[in-house]
């Protein structure tokens, strides 16, 4: 059996900030939700979301025997998050200015359950980090971590919106798990529906259509014109550097989610295909081209 205590000084060892633990249990109304959403058109471009809405409820479906889902998070905060300046045309999200976090996070979790496995030998699973599907958010909330904001994202008290999720999905039981936090949330505020240059933001759901992020990490070419960006090359931190948790929350201290670089100071214009793909390769901006972070 593992232990709660142990679980999260494990966790903090290897760098996270944050961590839960939760029972596998099945998020049905989850999977309601997403289906009413695709329904309406929301998903756009966004197709890989309509394959394998029965696993993203269901954890025991990616591991079987699964009793417990250790939900962690690292704060990744920087000068960059709290916005560019009035009239900026180089705007990239603050997450994707640093080594991308599929590789930092997946390799901390990896290394948080082999520690673990150490006090319980027959401790089995797998990591995820924005790999699978699961409703990692959703058992962020089970965990303890946090709530849903009415920007869709996880709003944590300690570091607002800021926080770069992984999970484990794992075979044991656990001595004892966290509950949904009470008595905090995003009360009146809606500062973030009213900063979002699009209008993307429909009460606690996004819709992709209008959204920066999808447009400039995932392209346009199934959508029939365009979208404004305002100034934003890739991502978009609109919804994020306006609301009030993460104003006031502090910088990240994990190095290895430290900003590489500015984007603001290179000439993205001049840059060639195989330039970005040297500098770059690493960084979440490898999803893009660099032919549509000119566009």
């Amino acid at each position: 059996m593992l232990n709660l205590a142990h679980i999260k000084h494990c966790a903090a060892e290897v760098g996270f900030d944050l961590c839960g633990v939760t029972r596998c249990q099945n998020l049905a109304s989850e999977s309601s939700f997403l289906e009413s959403w695709i329904a309406a058109g929301y998903n756009s471009t966004l197709g890989y979301l309509e394959r394998n809405i029965d696993k993203r409820s269901d954890a025991k479906l990616l591991v079987a025997g699964a009793k417990s889902v250790i939900v962690c998070g690292v704060a990744y905060k920087n000068r960059f998050s709290e916005g560019y300046s009035e009239g900026c045309n180089q705007k990239i999200a603050s997450y994707a200015l640093t080594t991308d976090y599929h590789i930092t996070i997946k390799e901390m979790l990896r290394r948080l359950c082999a520690r673990l496995k150490e006090e319980c030998p027959s401790l089995s699973g797998r990591v995820f980090t924005d790999s699978a599907p699961i409703f990692e958010k959703r058992y962020a909330v089970e965990a303890g971590l946090g709530w849903i904001g009415r920007q869709s994202l996880l709003v944590t008290p300690q570091f607002g919106t800021f926080v770069l999720l992984g999970v484990a999905i794992l075979t044991e039981e656990c001595d004892s798990y966290d509950t949904p936090l009470q008595g905090v949330g995003c009360g009146e505020c809606r500062r973030c529906i009213e900063a979002c240059p699009n209008g993307a933001i429909i009460e606690r759901h996004i819709d992709t259509r209008l959204c920066i992020s999808r447009a400039t990490i995932e392209g346009e070419e199934e959508l029939e014109a365009p979208l404004p960006r305002h100034g934003w090359i890739f991502g978009c931190d609109s919804c994020q550097s306006c609301c009030p948790y993460n104003r006031r929350a502090p910088m990240g201290t994990n190095p290895l989610f430290a900003p590489l670089f500015d984007p603001t100071q290179i000439d993205w214009q001049k840059m060639s295909e195989a330039e970005f793909t040297l500098r770059f390769a690493q960084t979440p901006l490898f999803r893009t081209t660099i032919e549509r972070v000119k566009q």
